[in-house]
């Protein structure tokens, strides 16, 4: 009997998702569940949304609730984290602040700026995470699902022996997107797709084992429907010749290129998909919304009887806990600490590469040197994220500032000197949940 935990239970659309899948792996139908949130309403939500999962799938699995961490984490054979550190209060500074100083952001919580502060609030509750796990359950996986990903991932894989890695629809979702755009089925699909998350690379795409890049350019470049959906993505692609993952939305914050004038947020990040929008804060008021309406949400939901297909989902979580106790291998891209993975970026920092769970772990994969134009704009995104994790981790706010002056789209509007103003004042208004700091000036 497998004992999952959820830490950041409270989740509305992640716990009921992973729940579902991990109930329909034979080895995993009766698992005990541990559900961990600091929110107690939200807590009861999960609990009685998975018990429904159970009910109706009439699994011999047993749910736990509860807002102990370490009697959560105690015996876990896998660990998934979902945790938000701060709500919007907090973190719609990461927004609000950088405007006034001339940088428009889209959704931020990953890279730029925004990410960096999200990490620095983050970083030491993930960090005490797995030092708990050490203690109470030092075999468990974690399974990491929290942004900023490769800023957690490294920090916790910098200070701890527990075997973790991070999880993300990009790679997938993306490989989906383009095999629809060529008219192919996911299962005639291959690819190798390595680089850091949210920034990683379709080294190879193939259709039936023959390059489908001649196909994804011609619908590109022929297609107006195509080429709109995803101007940021599509204009990377077509200046540096391979496909990245994640969302144009994302993308758009992470280089020099699209949003550092607003006539180019005009032509590049209007328009697309529901990410890709070139008003500022969009992604704030959607949270915004959603933190004002969920109770709502819930009560409708379990209302109309809690429905939710049943059937196995997309995610990657469920078959690599099926893997790590006992079942089939599963391969995935995960984030995972460079050890020789990928040649031209520098040891140990965080990547996304493929990865092969089995009892052992997680075997990661050797993928070679990336694209020269290509590695160049992970090596910048790698400097900063190495900074902040280094920040995050020592208290020091000077390296924040030397994170954030790197950062590609805050270099590309404003000066040393604004960086450094902004960033002081962003280091004081996040005083209250960064305790590893005793200066708030760099």
């Amino acid at each position: 009997m497998a004992r999952i935990t959820f830490v950041g239970a409270g989740s509305l659309g992640f716990t009921r998702g992973l729940v579902r899948d991990m109930l329909t792996f034979p080895l995993l139908k009766d698992s005990t569940l541990v559900l961990m949130d600091i929110n107690k309403e939200r807590l009861e939500f999960a609990r009685r949304a998975v018990q429904s999962i159970v009910d109706r799938g009439q699994y011999p699995a047993k749910v736990i609730a509860t807002m102990d961490r370490r009697e959560a984490l105690k015996g876990a054979d896998a660990v998934l984290c979902t945790i938000l550190s701060g709500g919007v209060d907090v973190w719609q500074h990461d927004i609000l602040i950088p405007k006034k100083y001339g940088i428009d952001t889209n959704v931020g919580d990953t890279r730029s700026v925004s990410g960096v502060f999200r990490a620095l609030r983050t970083i030491p509750v993930m960090v005490s995470i797995v030092k708990d796990m050490e203690k109470l359950c030092p075999n468990a996986i974690l399974l990491n699902y929290t942004n900023p990903m490769a800023m957690l991932c490294r920090a916790m894989q910098r200070t701890s022996f527990i075997k973790i890695t991070g999880l993300c629809h990009s790679v997938q979702g993306t490989a989906s997107m383009l095999a629809k755009w060529i008219g192919a089925k996911d299962e005639e699909i291959t690819y190798v797709c390595a680089g850091i998350n949210h920034q990683a690379w379709y080294t190879e795409f193939k259709r039936n084992g023959k390059d489908a890049y001649p196909a994804i350019h011609k619908a590109i470049t022929t297609s107006k429907k195509i080429y709109e959906h995803e101007k940021v993505r599509n204009e990377m692609y077509l200046h540096l010749d391979y496909y990245v993952t994640e969302s144009s939305g994302h993308n758009s914050e992470y280089n020099w290129w699209f949003r550092k004038r607003p006539d180019l947020i005009k032509k590049y990040c209007t328009g697309g998909d529901g990410w890709n929008p070139g008003e500022y804060a969009y992604i704030l008021t959607c949270y915004r919304d959603a933190a004002r309406t969920w109770k709502k949400q819930v009560k409708e939901w379990f209302a109309k009887g809690a429905p939710l297909d049943l059937e196995r989902g997309h995610e990657y979580a469920a078959s690599i806990v099926n893997a790590y106790m006992g079942g089939e291998m599963f391969k995935f891209n995960g984030n995972v600490p460079n050890d020789g993975l990928i040649d031209n970026l520098p040891r140990e920092c965080c990547v996304e590469v493929p990865v092969v769970a089995d009892k052992r772990g997680f075997n990661s994969i050797h993928v070679g040197a990336l694209p020269p134009q290509c590695v160049a704009l992970n090596q910048v995104s790698v400097s900063v994220e190495e900074m902040a994790v280094e920040a995050a981790l020592t208290g020091d706010p000077r390296m924040v500032f030397h994170a954030v002056a790197y950062d590609p789209l805050s270099a590309a509007v404003l000066s040393l000197a604004e960086i450094k103003k902004m960033v002081n004042e962003m280091l004081k208004k996040n005083k209250a949940y960064l305790p590893q700091f005793k200066k708030f000036e760099a």
